[in-house]
């Protein structure tokens, strides 16, 4: 198996200039290769698009809801693969492993997913699921409001892990909004500094009056020297562009 392995690796390592065969690959996928080997496979199958999509749904078929298959129904970007994905959902609610990876598989149509699935991500205590859920909310943020933004990233921005927190500033600095930047504003003063420099980076990054307002204050009320000094730094900065 190891030899078989190792000329699969090639032939994958050989892609750009020997296209792969979508029959191939349904041919040599099989549940018994290395995870990583799985992985790969499923991911060619996925970037193959509309020709991934039916060897992906023939091989979901015939081994089941693999992982790395369900991955590739997302990675294909098929409407038929996002609706065998939201019918995989409601199948799996006793399967909460195989439920977060529908979910992240889903993230490019987070416009398109029903709200009920976004808000039970955001408002699941698993950092998985929040994340997930966030990569839902940007693709759908567009259609949203500043209030009603904040409003999905209300417990992912007040959450106690710096990732999911880092994740929620990401989406809502695309918006320059007073009600945005004093969110940011707040999270400047948190206890974790990695929070607190990365709001201080987003307030930069909008530079608009109200942003510029904000960091004018931080730069002299914030406890922490280096926050002040960075606050000042990212300040000035707006009045050399």
């Amino acid at each position: 198996m190891k030899d078989n392995e190792s000329d699969l690796w090639e032939r994958l390592g050989n892609s750009r200039k020997v296209p792969l065969d979508p029959r191939w690959l349904e041919n040599v996928y099989s549940p018994n290769l290395a995870t990583d080997l799985r992985l790969a496979l499923c991911e060619k199958m996925g970037m193959l698009a509309d020709h991934g999509w039916p060897i992906i749904e023939h091989l979901l078929q015939r081994y089941g809801d693999m992982p790395e298959l369900v991955m590739a129904a997302g990675l294909c970007h098929q409407i038929e693969a996002r609706e065998w994905l939201l019918e995989l959902l409601k199948r799996s609610n006793d399967n909460e492993k195989l439920r977060l990876t529908a979910v992240q598989s889903l993230s490019c149509w987070g416009a398109e997913v029903p709200e009920a699935i976004v808000t039970h991500c955001l408002h699941h205590p698993g950092q998985s699921y929040r994340l997930a859920g966030l990569q839902l909310l940007e693709f759908r943020s567009h259609l949203l409001t500043d209030h009603q933004l904040l409003d999905y990233c209300n417990e992912a921005l007040n959450d106690f892990r710096d990732s999911v927190v880092i994740e929620a500033v990401r989406i809502i600095q695309r918006r320059d909004s007073k009600e945005i930047c004093k969110r940011l504003f707040c999270l400047c003063q948190e206890d974790s500094d990695e929070v607190a420099f990365t709001a201080l980076r987003a307030l930069s990054c909008i530079a608009s009056e109200n942003s510029k307002r904000y960091l004018l204050k931080l730069s002299k009320t914030l406890k922490s020297e280096s926050r002040r000094s960075f606050a000042q730094k990212k300040l000035n900065e707006q009045f050399r562009t």
